[in-house]
Parts: C-alpha cells; sequence; structure tokens
C-alpha cells in the first residue's frame, strides 16, 4: 500500500513529526501530510528524531484544511479513542482492513497530540478506527502512526479491486450539490440539515460510488432544483399591467 497518506492536523511538537515521519518510512509509507501544523516540520529537532527518513519530511506537504488534504483520497480513516455522538462507533484495524485494500488512495489521519481529531474532522472520513489497548489509552503520536501503518500495510496482500472510488474532492462537491438540493425542495432546513447530512454521508461513503456514478447522482439532483425553480415560475401570479411602465 505505497500509497497510503499519512495526515497529521495541526501536530505541535516538532519532534513527533519526525519520529512519525520514521514509523511511516519503517512500514514502507512516505506520503506524509500536514494540516495547519503548528511547529515547523523541518526543525533540528525533527530531523533529528526522523533519523534516516529525512526524505518524508522534505517530501511533506502543507494544507490550510483536512477537506484539502483528503481532496486527491477515495478512503481516509479518522483515529480516535472516543465515541463521539452522531458518528459511527470507532472499529479495530482489522475490522476496516477489507476498506483499506478496497482503496486506491487511503489515508490515515491523525489528530492534534493534546485533543485529537474533532468531531467535524472524523466526519470527513468514511470511518474510524481505535488501537485495541489497555485500560490506558494514550499513545504517542509516532507510536500510533507506526501501530496503524503496520495493522494496514498488511492489506498489501489482497487482491486488486476493479472498482475506484471517487476521490474526496468529487464526493465533497456531491454532498455540497445534495445539499442544496434537499434545501430547494423542502426535504430539510438549517436546523435539521447536520444530522441529515450526517446519514446521507454514512449511507453514500458505504456505497463508495465511482466518479461517473458521482455525476449520475448530481445529474439527478441538478433535474430536480431546475424542476422546482420552474414549478415556482408557473405558479407565480401574472403581472399585473398597471405595474409595468406600458
Amino acid at each position: 500500500m505505497t500509497s497510503l497518506a499519512v495526515v497529521l492536523v495541526s501536530p505541535k511538537n516538532p519532534g513527533n513529526v519526525g519520529s512519525a515521519a520514521r514509523a511511516m518510512l519503517n512500514m514502507g509509507a512516505s506520503d506524509m501530510r500536514l494540516v495547519a501544523p503548528r511547529c515547523d516540520h523541518l526543525d533540528p529537532e525533527a530531523r533529528r528524531l526522523s533519523v534516516h527518513a529525512v526524505t518524508v519530511l522534505e517530501g511533506a506537504r502543507v494544507y490550510a484544511t483536512l477537506a484539502e488534504a483528503l481532496a486527491d483520497r477515495d478512503v481516509a480513516l479518522a483515529t480516535t479513542a472516543r465515541e463521539r455522538k452522531n458518528l459511527p462507533l470507532p472499529r479495530l484495524p482489522s475490522e476496516l482492513r477489507p476498506l483499506l485494500q478496497s482503496a486506491d488512495r487511503p489515508a490515515l489521519v491523525f489528530g492534534p497530540e493534546e485533543s485529537g481529531l474533532t468531531s467535524e474532522d472524523i466526519a470527513l472520513c468514511q470511518g474510524s478506527v481505535r488501537v485495541p489497548t489497555g485500560e490506558y489509552a494514550s499513545l504517542n503520536l509516532a507510536q500510533a502512526v507506526l501501530l496503524l501503518c503496520y495493522e494496514f500495510l498488511q492489506a498489501r496482500e489482497a487482491p486488486p479491486v476493479e472498482h475506484k472510488a471517487a476521490p474526496r474532492e468529487q464526493m465533497e462537491g456531491m454532498y455540497a450539490h445534495l445539499l442544496a438540493f434537499m434545501h430547494r425542495i423542502g426535504y430539510t432546513d438549517d436546523v435539521r440539515a447536520p444530522q441529515t447530512m450526517r446519514h446521507w454521508r454514512t449511507l453514500l461513503d458505504r456505497a463508495r460510488p465511482s466518479a461517473r456514478e458521482v455525476q449520475f447522482l448530481r445529474g439527478l439532483w441538478q433535474q430536480g432544483i431546475w424542476a422546482a425553480n420552474r414549478a415556482d415560475e408557473r405558479a407565480a401570479p401574472p403581472a399585473n399591467p398597471e405595474d409595468t411602465d406600458a
């Protein structure tokens, strides 16, 4: 799974970033992505603790948001040890291996050292994974990267899968279109929309539509918006001649 991307969200300690780079290289992964880092990933401490993985640090890409970092990925798994309201329960790596096996461009997402990922971050991913630990579940960032890269790189042994899911950038565009469609036809409102969208995200992320299938869905929604607009035009009362300049 050389295409595996490791995404670190807002890392604070350059030593942790360097150690994470070393852990990645140990497991054969080299695509490091940093989202709004609070440290310099090329700091001397990061370089020192990366040992022979300086090339991973130097090749790391920096993004302003997690959505941008995941735009070209087809499957992303968030790491968390906590259950979150209205989000799927975190699962063990062994349960999620089939999902990673079917991915062409997978990603593992790790949160800030002191707080972990937010619920909004996790909602952008197609599942969440927890490391099976004892009662004390706090792991160093580099330890978590090493353990999960090891767990999921075992998916190398799986046979290739023909289906190619749409990248996240396309999926996020589809979700924005779906929300506009639902608002336009009165299916939801501003209060209910967040929970409604969580349900639709769960359903459609599980289906993993291809880029072509995403186009089909968006065509349907665009036609629905057009039809709703046409219905409004037909229902509008005729203009009063006295209101015109004629």
